[in-house]
């Protein structure tokens, strides 16, 4: 198995299996800060993770979604289970779209608990955000072992940067 696989092990064992995640959600703010320079914005979200994408639903019209519809790129970390990264935030549409009724079926279940209180099915910029992952680093043992990987390749990286 290789290091890339053994990450992607971890990853699924940790976030996958129909968990509730929380993550923390970095995004670069439509207004520049005073000095002119990018800001960026960070934001905790219940994410569901699945073959290296992390999903959430969401408002089209919340602050994070104009953002990304402005600038795709986004970061990403697990609330402290070790695992950090960035990727594209990719609106996937309404939540009632046919095209995401199995994915729907999915997040309805993994986030059963809260799903119906936080979201109203009904309009239309209630809508699903795919987080798909570029790079990302695991660690496991407190730092002894760490994977760092490429999402895109499928290999594991030296520090962490894609190749």
């Amino acid at each position: 198995m290789s290091k890339y696989e053994e990450g992607l092990k971890i990853i699924e064992e940790r976030f996958g299996n129909n968990k509730d995640n929380f993550i923390s959600l970095a995004t670069i703010d439509i207004e520049p800060s005073a000095d002119g320079n990018p800001r960026p914005v960070v934001r905790d979200v219940d994410a569901y993770y699945e073959d290296g994408v992390f999903y959430v639903v969401t408002y089209a019209k919340t602050k994070k979604m104009l953002q990304i519809e402005q600038n795709k790129e986004v970061a990403f970390s697990a609330n402290f289970d070790w695992f950090s990264g960035n990727g594209i935030g990719e609106n996937l549409g309404w939540v009632l779209d046919p095209k995401n009724a199995e994915l729907r079926t999915k997040l309805r279940t993994v986030f059963a608990e809260w799903y119906d209180y936080a979201n109203n099915e009904k309009d239309k910029n209630c809508c699903i955000l795919a987080i798909r992952i570029i790079r990302g680093t695991v660690i496991k043992d407190h730092g002894a072992v760490r994977y760092n990987m490429d999402f895109v390749n499928k290999i594991e990286t030296s520090e962490g940067k894609i190749i």
